[in-house]
């Protein structure tokens, strides 16, 4: 939570945080319109996610009788029918997590972009600040679902032990919704206790990162090809030498 608070608070302090965020009238400008419309449709989509997770019962029951029974056939069919379509849905989280993720590098680019200061972004831009404080709210909201449903992890523990069985009896699993590879990426997904929180860290660490990998492609390159590449970043970026901005940034352009 701290990364993504910081990438759009790094100059408020020096501006003693003295402006007004107004959520309760935020209305996009011309400029934040199209990304603005393309979040909105996230957040929508977000909402149902948000419904189909609170609704989550599991298949619990179904999954301790075929432990029980493991001999009965007719119970472990049971048991897989009634977990493949709740795996679905978790395979559906999963999917939005991906899309949030691309989403919240879109509103990053745009509120830290180089046109003004952190602080006159959430000033003047503040239709897609508050789609920021949205998608947090999302984020908090369904890792604390996550986490008081336990029936999640042993649906998706039953699913994959189940389909470890199938490739060791050699039974095909091309007709699963969710076949091996994708329920290895699931379970390393699920298996963290805020998984949304960590998709969207991940996220804006990734993004911090993309202009210390331009710098370093830039830096390999004969310099008479590219200094005045070099140059161009070192004279126009707004926070190049603030204190708050990276030593390995400031070195890797030899500020």
């Amino acid at each position: 939570m701290g990364n993504l608070i910081k990438v759009l608070t790094r100059d408020i302090d020096n501006n003693a945080g003295n402006f007004f965020l107004d959520f309760e009238n935020a209305q996009p400008t011309e400029a934040e319109r199209q990304l603005w419309e393309q979040v909105s449709k996230v957040l929508e989509e977000a909402m149902s996610i948000l419904q189909d997770l609170q609704s989550y019962s599991g298949a619990g029951e179904a999954i301790r009788q075929a432990i029980q029974q493991p001999n009965d056939e007719r119970v472990q069919e049971k048991a897989w029918n009634a977990v493949v379509p709740l795996v679905g849905k978790l395979k559906k989280f999963y999917e939005f997590s991906l899309k949030l993720e691309g989403t919240l590098h879109g509103l990053l680019g745009f509120l830290t972009s180089a046109r003004c200061s952190p602080t006159q972004h959430l000033e003047q831009e503040q239709a897609l600040a508050r789609q920021f404080a949205e998608i947090l709210h999302f984020t908090l909201r369904f890792d604390e679902l996550k986490m008081t449903n336990p029936a999640i992890q042993n649906d998706f523990s039953y699913y994959r032990r189940t389909l470890s069985r199938m490739r060791i009896n050699n039974l095909t699993e091309e007709e699963n919704e969710v076949n091996n590879e994708l329920a290895n990426r699931m379970s390393l997904f699920y298996a963290n206790a805020t998984p949304m929180l960590k998709t969207l860290s991940d996220a804006t660490t990734k993004f911090v990162s993309d202009m210390k990998g331009c710098i370093k492609v830039l830096r390999d390159e004969p310099p008479n090809r590219v200094e005045g590449l070099l140059n161009a970043l070192r004279y126009t970026t707004k926070h190049l030498n603030d204190d708050t901005t990276s030593k390995q940034i400031k070195n890797m352009l030899h500020v």
